[in-house]
């Protein structure tokens, strides 16, 4: 019954939360879409409210502000249960038919066993007719967790304690160069303090005892973004290239770089469903340098912390990530209320001596699709996944995992 609650309390906080984004991606047809159900429609009759197709809000001037927020339950392999209180602001900047949707969320959580605390804030704003997109990635962690070693070769018999704090400062500024592309600069920061190890593991040989570390740079992004939706993207391709440079002048421990590279393509399987083949490429490189522990590529340890379905985070840790899966995504329900996906995935890390790869550690797993709504494709997922050496659980997300 616990689990069960916790089920419903994320649909009700996803559908509340998405209301106000209903405008971003309004559909042409409107007939077509008035067919379909999400849980917003469900809500309705249950309680036998109405709710407007077309919410008032699609009249709302440039500069106004949409709020959303609600407590709910949450749960992941690394947090376990946690309380979540979380909270939206969404805006135009421009006129709707030529500039997109932004959003500032913050979903902050406290693990009600592991005694930890997450509090993100993370926005996606765009300029008066799209020409600029700031990009913004903060976070503070209070995190005691389990790391597993470095290298391919870990167990998960090797999994030691440790705990610490975490600031993340991530900013972005992308200009329109053309169309769907974007390029433009930023800055991160990375800077653990409070590191306490309990065990003997790979951290304290790696990082000689350090109880902080610090990296800081600058970042060069080029970005195209061919997707239609980005919340669930019936075709399309996105490709990202980012490099950071981080330097002791701007209070990094030493000087080291990295390279992103991001790319996912979707495929239409049919014009007479929403079936979708996705693919996603995600590689993660370091060089130039010693990254400290916690900034080495990682599972899980990507923006939204996705990579790796069916490992718990952190799970494999190393100087290179080479990430791959694959998503069929189909309907269940005619009415679109349900769907579902199957995935496979492959994660390999390259060991810190010899920087070669030499293991892979496969994973797949089922999911179900709760459509919360029909305007803007948005869906809640609940997936199970499962990897080799016995690691299993579910994975909660909003909107698809990529």
């Amino acid at each position: 019954m616990k689990f069960k609650n916790t089920v419903v309390s994320l649909l009700f906080y996803c559908s509340v939360i998405l209301l106000g984004n209903r405008i971003s991606a309004q559909s042409k047809n409107d007939s077509t879409v008035a067919e379909q159900k999400d849980v917003s429609d469900i809500v309705a009759k249950v309680f036998k409210r109405k709710i407007s197709s077309v919410p008032d809000s699609i009249k709302v001037k440039p500069g106004k502000l949409l709020f959303a927020g609600l407590p709910g339950v949450g749960y992941s392999l690394v947090t376990g249960v946690t309380a979540v209180v979380s909270f939206n602001v969404s805006f135009f900047t421009g006129k709707r038919t030529n500039t997109y949707l932004s959003s500032v969320t913050s979903i902050p959580e406290v693990s009600l066993f592991n005694h930890q605390i997450i509090i993100p804030i993370q926005s996606n704003i765009w300029s008066k007719g799209n020409k600029y997109n700031w990009l913004g990635d903060w976070r503070y962690y209070k995190y005691p967790t389990y790391t597993y070693g470095l290298g391919g070769h870990s167990l998960l018999s090797d999994a030691d304690m440790i705990d610490y704090s975490y600031f993340r400062v991530y900013q972005e500024v992308l200009k329109q160069i053309h169309s769907d592309f974007y390029a433009g600069l930023g800055y991160g920061l990375d800077y653990h303090l409070n590191i306490t190890e309990q065990g003997t593991g790979d951290f304290q040989q790696y990082n000689k005892n350090a109880t902080k570390t610090v990296s800081s740079g600058m970042s060069v992004r080029v970005l195209y973004d061919g997707r239609k939706n980005v919340n669930n993207p019936p075709k399309g391709f996105y490709g990202s290239i980012t490099y950071r440079s981080n330097f002791t002048f701007l209070g990094s421990d030493q000087n080291w770089q990295s390279l992103l590279l991001d790319f996912r393509k979707y495929i239409k399987l049919s014009p007479h469903s929403d079936n979708v083949l996705a693919l996603w490429s995600y590689n993660w490189l370091t060089f130039g340098g010693k990254p400290p522990y916690f900034d080495l590529p990682s599972t899980g340890w990507d923006t939204y912390s996705n990579i790796g379905r069916g490992y718990i985070q952190g799970r494999l840790r190393g100087t290179n990530l080479i990430y791959l899966e694959s998503e069929y995504r189909f309907g269940i329900t005619r009415n679109g209320l349900l769907g579902g996906v199957i995935f496979a995935n492959a994660q390999t890390v390259s060991e810190i001596q010899t920087n070669k790869f030499e293991t892979i550690l496969p994973g797949g797993g089922i999911g179900l699709r709760f459509k919360v709504n029909k305007y803007s494709r948005a869906n809640f997922c609940v997936d199970y996944g499962f990897g080799i050496e016995g690691p299993r659980g579910l994975f909660f997300n909003v909107c698809e995992v990529f």
